[in-house]
């Protein structure tokens, strides 16, 4: 509808100077300073709670964006037809670069700093952003059906295309490794002080290089769990990125480390989460859900380089795990 994002920031105690159109969002200048407005697919208890957290990581000397609240004191906003909608604090600036080491040093002691404040939090953690204990040895699992679902369907084909064949020829060694790390968690009992509020979605994308310094954005996400799955996320990513760089890989857990100590079943967690070949599964678990008739280039691609990186991998993996015995 035209002139929707006015309409709906009339429910907000602020003077508009002008709204412009940024990415899936609405960017507007305000007498608050610089404000974005998003659609919101959440619950309103879970904006409530992303809203106090906010307010609460701020206090602690955090620069992330706190949720503005309208003239009724909801953090959300409804339109006529009923979609939510939540306004935050904007910051300029470059996303982390997955090419500047330093960037990426930044990003992991900033999540630290993060993790470290955020277990001040006095207030009760609800339900809603409770992970169950064992929530990455379902997740495996889950992937471990996916891939060989994945294997029936291409061993069932009697003409395979490339990307076919070559999946067929890497899916016995990759999923050898699958099934190892999945045996391994099924061994460890967690421990609750390794569990915390975790950003959910830590990546290169939501960590700013503001004129006000280094920003965390974009808490929808945001959950009670294992925190080093936040570091582990980061790192396979900035890896993924940068062919395994065993150096880089190490400084990274280092400068978190030095911010945050890392206990020893978390530095365990985290072999896990890496050694787990979680890209193999998700080119695959793509390629078996999408319009298979059509062969993506892009698809054969993306394999080649999973397949072409696997030795570098192995090698970072193998000094992770002697950094964690």
């Amino acid at each position: 509808m035209y002139n929707r994002p006015e309409q709906i920031l009339e429910q907000y105690d602020l003077s508009i100077n002008g709204i412009s159109k940024g990415r899936e969002s609405y960017h507007s200048d305000t007498n608050q300073g610089q404000k974005v407005l998003r659609e919101y697919r959440g619950s309103k208890e879970r904006a409530e709670f992303l809203a106090e957290m906010s307010d609460y990581l701020r206090g602690q000397g955090l620069l992330i964006p706190t949720v503005t609240r309208t003239k009724e004191g909801s953090p959300v906003a409804v339109d006529e037809d009923e979609t939510k909608y939540i306004l935050t604090d904007l910051f300029t600036g470059a996303e982390c670069d997955t090419k500047k080491r330093e960037d990426m040093l930044e990003a992991v002691r900033c999540l630290a700093c993060l993790h470290n404040v955020s277990e001040g939090y006095g207030g009760e953690v609800p339900e809603f952003v409770k992970e169950a204990p064992d929530s990455l040895l379902q997740l495996y699992e889950k992937h471990n059906r996916e891939l060989r679902k994945v294997r029936n369907y291409v061993h069932a084909k009697k003409k395979k295309n490339e990307f076919e064949m070559m999946f067929a020829g890497q899916y016995t060694g990759f999923m050898r490794k699958a099934e190892e790390v999945t045996e391994l968690l099924r061994e460890i009992e967690p421990e609750e002080r390794n569990f915390g509020f975790c950003h959910g979605d830590f990546n290169q994308h939501n960590v700013i290089f503001a004129r006000q310094g280094t920003v965390i954005v974009n808490f929808d996400c945001f959950s009670y769990h294992v925190r080093v799955s936040d570091l582990a996320n980061f790192l396979r990513k900035m890896l993924e990125k940068n062919n395994w760089n065993t150096g880089l890989g190490m400084d990274m857990i280092r400068a978190y480390d030095g911010i945050r100590k890392l206990s020893p079943q978390e530095l365990r967690y985290l072999y896990l989460y890496l050694a787990y070949p979680e890209k193999f599964w998700k080119i695959a678990n793509r390629y078996y859900n999408s319009h298979k008739a059509w062969l993506s280039g892009r698809n054969i691609e993306k394999l080649e380089k999973v397949i072409a990186q696997e030795d570098a991998r192995e090698q970072f993996l193998l000094m992770l795990f002697h950094f964690t015995a």
